[in-house]
């Protein structure tokens, strides 16, 4: 039987965690399962209760509703972090977890009554941030560490406006997020593709053939 080479393997997992956008709570509880608990599961279950308790809190404007898929994503995902995403259909988990992502900060600033241009700046940053991270993966630049952390992930930006709708500050959270995260990834984005031109030696991956291998 043919296994797959371990550099192809470790690039693979290591793509797909980059891919995850965890912070660093995340982080600690998947260093604390050690990897053994599968990542799509739960991720596929916390999605479905996700979809359910925005649309029941959103019609209700029960806050406490609106605050837990922000829990439920990190306890029951977080600890999946570190799993090799081995498995045939792991791929699923990092754009499922942006969806909820991404939909749980656009229900919850509309519902707190942040304004419709701000909930939609902050989703633009991310999206440029996720959408960089992929793309720099596969011409092999992988972002640092320090920009994950800095960058919160997305149990960190979640738990932290679930916080702000909670005391009634959502408003200023969501602006100061967008500033500081457009700020931290766009200079961080922009200062290492200028290095990489400059330093190119005109080796290029080829995405396509990358793609078929």
């Amino acid at each position: 039987m043919t296994v797959e080479t371990d550099p192809r393997a470790a690039a693979r997992t290591a793509q797909q965690r980059a891919y995850r956008d965890d912070g660093i709570l995340s982080r600690s509880l998947g260093e604390m399962a050690g990897g053994r608990l599968g990542p799509l599961l739960p991720t596929l279950v916390v999605g479905a209760l996700t979809v359910l308790v925005l649309v029941l809190g959103s019609s209700s404007g029960d806050l406490p509703a609106l605050l837990a898929p922000a829990v439920l994503l990190t306890l029951l995902v977080g600890p999946t972090s570190t799993h090799p995403h081995d498995g045939r259909l792991d791929w699923l988990v990092p754009p499922a977890i942006r969806a909820i992502e991404y939909g749980y900060l656009a229900v919850l600033g509309f519902t707190q009554g942040v304004p419709r241009p701000l909930v939609y700046t902050l989703l633009a940053v991310l999206v440029y941030h996720h959408y960089d991270t992929v793309y720099r993966t596969r011409q092999g630049l992988w972002p640092p560490d320090w920009v994950y952390q800095a960058g919160l992930g997305w149990d960190g930006r979640m738990l932290i406006t679930a916080a702000a709708a909670m005391i009634g500050i959502a408003t200023p959270a969501y602006a100061v997020l967008a500033l500081y995260l457009g700020v931290l990834f766009g200079w961080e984005s922009v200062r290492t593709w200028l290095e990489t031109e400059r330093g190119s030696t005109g080796a290029e991956v080829d995405l396509e053939e990358e793609a078929g291998a």
